[in-house]
């Protein structure tokens, strides 16, 4: 009995502080406001850099769309990073005047990508724009972009928004990343902290990125070049506004192996720097830092809402007193957070239809938990195959946000 009851303590606690932590960012979220940065006649030459391993189905759109800026053209310069694409994409692609860097390695990584393209494409830049395959920019996304730099700004996470919502799956993933960005991204800026990384729709100072970068070799080389960005000191800015479009994982078997690739680089860094972060609390007083690493130590949200779920139908059931009432409160928090968290155009009937799949989202997690020691060994990227936008039963094209 006693040891039913530590266990349940430290259940208690390790679900409360993720739920406390939920629910604080989520309330601080509705306190955030965008910097607009300054409009000034000062601005930088960007280099955009498109990744692409055997993206054959949607990179010539996403090339295509990426010369539509409202920057002066000789200003900014789109390279396609081509790993095993198909020739005749490769023609497509440099018919619109778009840099294409063929590149081949042993074993594919985007930061080798990245790190070729950097190395091809020289000095003479000020900042560099990294997109995904898939990615579609807002035709704003430069200048606003120019704008925050000019406050001082040196690395921007961009407003990714789902590129696609026709399936249950789509719609909950789409939902899933704006939960990311007003917990970890709108909330985080309100504390005065950074916020997180996505790995595109990134804009950083480009001799920063080129020094950290040139020791990136991983699988997760945006975790890796968030963390040494933060550990450094760089503050990451969020910009709600302007959108840059991404796709959403619409079939089970493409989740499962996408969330076991994420837990399995989130595990890897939570015990790298574990004992650093606390170092760099208590030494360097680097709260940012810190507050990054215990982000990796959380459960993904869907096992944290399906475990209090659980937990707290069986304390009802069974559990009088002391923790019943905890676990009410915790469940309290976390369902209340995860509430708040969600856009409100997001209140619809697409999305009380895709409720329904959350108990399956919810074993996929927990499949995903036992992949994690396969998916850490090898480069899967999630395969893309919308060329367009396409939310629901409309398709469009990026529109300028207002300012």
């Amino acid at each position: 009995m006693i040891i039913i009851t530590i266990l349940q303590l430290i259940i208690l606690l390790y679900l409360g502080l993720a739920s406390l932590y939920i629910f604080v960012f989520a309330l601080a979220s509705f306190f955030y406001k965008e910097k607009k940065g300054i409009d000034t006649d000062k601005k930088r030459k960007f280099l955009v850099l498109i990744p692409a391993y055997k993206e054959d189905i949607v990179i010539v759109d996403v090339a295509k769309e990426s010369l539509n800026q409202d920057y002066p053209s000789e200003l900014y310069d789109v390279f396609v990073l081509a790993d095993q694409l198909q020739k005749s994409t490769i023609e497509k692609i440099k018919a619109f005047f778009v840099n294409v860097i063929e590149v081949s390695f042993a074993i594919s990584t985007k930061a080798k990508s990245i790190n070729e393209g950097l190395r091809l494409a020289g000095e003479g830049y000020d900042a560099v724009v990294i997109l995904d395959a898939d990615n579609l920019m807002d035709p704003n996304f430069i200048s606003r972009s120019n704008a925050l730099m000019n406050s001082g700004i040196e690395v921007i996470q961009g407003h990714r928004v789902a590129k696609n919502m026709d399936t249950h799956f789509s719609i909950l993933d789409a939902i899933s990343e704006e939960i990311n960005n007003s917990i970890f991204r709108k909330g985080h800026v309100t504390m005065g902290l950074s916020a997180a990384l996505i790995g595109s729709g990134m804009v950083i100072e480009y001799h920063i990125f080129r020094k950290i970068m040139a020791k990136a070799d991983t699988f997760a080389e945006d975790k890796e070049l968030e963390f040494k960005l933060i550990l450094n000191k760089h503050s990451i800015e969020y910009l709600d506004s302007v959108y840059i479009y991404d796709e959403k994982v619409s079939k089970p078997e493409v989740f499962v192996k996408q969330r076991s690739r994420w837990l399995a680089f989130q595990l890897i860094y939570a015990k790298r720097f574990v004992f650093d972060a606390f170092v760099e609390l208590f030494v360097r007083g680097n709260v940012d830092f810190f507050d990054k690493v215990m982000q990796q130590l959380l459960l993904p949200r869907i096992i944290i809402l399906g475990l209090t779920f659980i937990i707290s139908l069986v304390s009802l059931l069974f559990n009088s007193g002391f923790f019943l009432y905890a676990w009410l409160i915790q469940a309290a928090l976390c369902f209340l957070g995860i509430f708040m968290a969600v856009p409100k155009q997001f209140y619809n009937l697409d999305t009380l239809k895709a409720v329904f799949s959350l108990p399956l989202g919810f074993i996929l997690m927990f499949k995903s938990l036992f992949r994690y020691q396969d998916a850490k060994k090898n480069f899967e990227p999630t395969p893309h195959t919308h060329s367009v936008i396409n939310r629901g039963n409309s398709v469009v094209k990026p529109k300028k946000s207002s300012q």
